[in-house]
């Protein structure tokens, strides 16, 4: 009897026997894929080029796919990078802005009220030094991220809002799940709070995420006292409602907000930490 040849329906390999491998020892296609060819008749002339019912089809497509698609991704970010950059900016000096209690600023007018308002985005040390002057706006205290923010690298604000001085500081810490930040604006004599504003990354809503509103958290700063009494430390507290604290004077301290006892306690340890690296600017009469 004749041995009868199969076919590979994938990659083409020819078999011999009585009947079709369980599985094809090229591709590893199974049975099913194999087909008879019968005595006499004529085989398809093999395809010229590629073959697209093979493996290596299928990887050099999807590969191309990849290339094709992260080119694409690649082009997009940069286009929209500028968009993007000048966003943040915009975001950024809108907190400033939000702290110097100017929060209803269109987003159109943020960069010109902003113009106004800030003089200079300086950089000083922990001694007081004048690090940059600012006077080139954007280019100096603004343009330092919070990661390089040291005793050597300190942003400070100066601004004037209704012809008075104004200090912007900003502030940065952890909450209970992510990230907190924000700024705190002096009246010139470098210890009563003009305004404050806070954010956050990843907060409970409804509870931590409030330190972000206005008439539930931030108000309450205003007027309140930076140092304490005899201006040797930073007072400025967050504590939780009723809590007696030794020492404390009412005209530092500011209410925990109820259920959010981790998210406030980091509000309270970033104003304590970042705000003590300014002591010497603080206390120094210009």
């Amino acid at each position: 009897m004749a041995t009868k040849r199969f076919k590979c329906k994938v990659c083409g390999y020819i078999h011999e026997g009585d009947a079709a491998p369980e599985k094809c020892p090229v591709c590893q296609a199974p049975a099913s894929e194999f087909e008879e060819i019968t005595e006499g008749a004529a085989e398809k002339p093999a395809k010229k080029g590629l073959n697209t019912d093979g493996n290596t089809y299928t990887i050099i497509y999807s590969c191309i796919v990849v290339i094709i698609v992260a080119f694409l991704l690649a082009f997009v970010s940069k286009v929209l990078e500028p968009q993007s950059m000048a966003n943040v900016r915009i975001d950024k000096k809108s907190q400033i802005l939000a702290a110097l209690n100017l929060r209803d600023v269109e987003k159109a007018d943020v960069e010109n009220t902003y113009a106004e308002v800030v003089v200079a985005d300086e950089v000083i040390d922990k001694d007081g030094n004048v690090v940059k002057d600012g006077k080139s706006k954007d280019q100096d205290g603004f343009a330092v991220e919070d990661k390089n923010i040291s005793d050597e690298c300190l942003p400070l604000y100066v601004c004037q809002v209704n012809g008075e001085t104004k200090y912007v500081i900003p502030v940065t810490g952890k909450g209970l799940w992510d990230a907190i930040w924000g700024y705190v604006a002096l009246n010139a004599d470098k210890n009563t709070v003009y305004g404050v504003y806070f954010t956050h990354k990843g907060e409970t809503a409804g509870l931590g995420a409030l330190i972000t509103e206005y008439e539930k958290f931030q108000k309450q700063f205003e007027g309140k006292k930076l140092l304490s009494a005899d201006g040797s430390a930073v007072a400025l507290s967050v504590v939780k409602k009723g809590k007696t604290v030794v020492g404390l004077d009412d005209a530092n301290r500011c209410d925990a907000l109820t259920g959010a006892t981790l998210t406030t306690n980091g509000v309270h340890n970033m104003l304590q930490e970042c705000l003590s690296r300014y002591m010497t600017f603080l206390t120094t009469n210009e």
